[in-house]
């Protein structure tokens, strides 16, 4: 197919080096150099924007886009992850206080309802570039001193300081449109797609962390390993039920504002 051709050849360009931010070849151009029709050409610009390789900017062009982060679903931490593929990670901290856990987070962390709990609200960057609002919930019980000083980078790193690593965790993954404030905060214009992932984290067979992270979906592709349906790994009882333990949203009422 007459489309493969160029798309093939804009994809050989950008690998052979055509940065971030610099525009392909105009489809005047490229009909001329292949002798094809613009639909063609437009065939071929689209696959490439649909991969993540290209994107549109309404009224300007076609532009190489910034490489997408595969986002695996490991016990890490932002911090790491990012250092791992070569990114300097930074952070800003939105919001940190102490407040008494709804009947609903009460659930997700195995508390009784209005039993103490901190909450983290930060913005996470990479090499400068915010890529996700991240907000965390830790029994204030397991890590009395958490908010002592200043929020730590790493809420895993520092439940793992105060002897709970951890160790398994379950995630619910869904397709979100941000919400303006969110939006305001990536970067990006409310309604834009993004992805998010509500995590409890275990250590042992201890609740440890509830997270609600919301990532920029044009950044991030989702990488899964899938293998052949093996014995269950933790108890039924443990299940993430989305509905049950959706995310808990602070409101001025509940003293998270």
């Amino acid at each position: 197919m007459k489309y493969l051709t160029v798309r093939d050849h804009l994809r050989g360009l950008i690998a052979g080096g055509l940065a971030v931010g610099a525009a392909i070849p105009s489809e005047r151009e490229l009909c001329e150099q292949f002798g094809v029709s613009r639909m063609t050409v437009r065939q071929a610009v689209d696959a490439l924007v649909v991969e993540g390789l290209l994107e549109r900017v309404q009224g300007r062009g076609t532009f190489v886009a910034q490489p997408k982060v595969d986002l695996q679903l490991r016990l890490v931490s932002f911090p790491e992850e990012m250092r791992r593929r070569g990114m300097e990670p930074s952070l800003r901290v939105l919001a940190a206080d102490r407040t008494a856990a709804s009947a609903q987070l009460a659930d997700a962390l195995d508390l009784a309802p209005g039993a103490e709990v901190f909450y983290l609200r930060r913005l996470r960057l990479a090499d400068g570039l915010p890529m996700a609002v991240e907000e965390n919930w830790v029994p204030a019980g397991l890590a009395p001193d958490l908010l002592d000083l200043a929020p730590a980078p790493s809420v895993y790193d520092a439940l793992t300081d105060r002897g709970l690593a951890p160790t398994w965790g379950e995630d619910v993954i869904e397709a979100v449109q941000l919400e303006p404030e969110v939006a305001g905060h990536l970067g990006l214009e409310a309604g834009t797609a993004g992805l998010q992932i509500r995590r409890r984290t275990f250590s042992g067979d201890r609740a440890v962390d509830y997270a609600v992270s919301i990532y920029r979906s044009d950044r991030y592709s989702l990488w899964v390993p899938v293998s052949a349906p093996g014995p269950t790994l933790v108890p039924s009882r443990r299940r993430l039920d989305p509905v049950r333990a959706r995310a808990h949203r602070p409101t001025p009422e509940e003293g998270l504002a």
